[in-house]
Formats: C-alpha cells, structure tokens, sequence
C-alpha cells in the first residue's frame, strides 16, 4: 500500500470557499479529482489541481523508493482537509476619518493519497492491531 501526503500552507484562499472544492474530490480516484479540478469554475480549484498532482508525484518517488509497483490509476484520496491559516488585516479608509478591517485570510490544505488495501496486506495488518489491543 502507497501513501502520500502534500501539503501547502499559507495559500491566499479562504478556508471556506477552498472546502467547497475540496469537498468534490473526497474519495475519488486521483485521475479523476484531477479532472473534476480542471474544469471546476472556482478559482480554489487551481491550487489544489497543483495539490493533487504533487501528490501523486510524491506517491511515485515514494514507491520508487521502496522498490513497490505502482499504478497511478489505483490511487485514491483518502482524507482531504482545510485548516485555516494565518489572517492578514487590511484597513480601508472610511468617511469622517474611520478605517474598516478587512481581513485576508489563508488556508493550509493537505492532501492524503493512498492505494486500496489488498486482502494479504488488510489481513496482517489487522492482526497486528489485535495483538496490540490485547496486551
């Protein structure tokens, strides 16, 4: 099983509107949340469209690293979240010498990347939770 994380952090999106889109491509195949990405109109969708895609070239390093096969059709988003981040604070002028806050704000967004479970591997693993749990 292959697993990848990628992360960007202090993006000028708001948390708000970047979890609509995130939202579309929870549990998705990653082919397919890139293609959903592409063609969705919110301006979100291009940073997280780059998101994905680093992604799964982390996925492929990763893989090649431990000398695993994989293919990038099986590979799925597994967990797909917005943090917020830190908030810039703007002033606007206002008549009779006021000044409203506008605050920016910014999101952290991760992307987690994951193979299916196959039935050997689901098999080992579960046993050595149980060993765990009853000690």
């Amino acid at each position: 099983m292959v697993e990848s994380i990628a992360r960007v952090k202090h993006i000028r999106v708001t948390p708000q509107k970047a979890r609509r889109v995130v939202a579309l491509i929870k549990g998705k195949q990653a082919q397919e949340a890139l293609a959903i990405l592409k063609f969705a109109p919110q301006s979100a969708s291009e940073p997280i469209y780059k998101l994905v895609a680093s992604a799964v070239a982390n996925a492929r390093v990763k893989a090649d690293k431990d000398g695993e096969f994989l293919d990038e059709q099986d590979l799925y988003v597994r967990n797909a979240y917005v943090d917020e981040g830190t908030t810039l604070k703007r002033f606007q002028p206002r008549a009779q010498g006021r000044a409203f806050q506008i605050k920016k704000r910014t999101s952290h967004i991760t992307i987690e990347l994951a193979t299916p479970v196959v039935d050997g591997e689901a098999g080992s693993a579960t046993a050595t939770k149980t060993k765990k749990a009853s000690k």
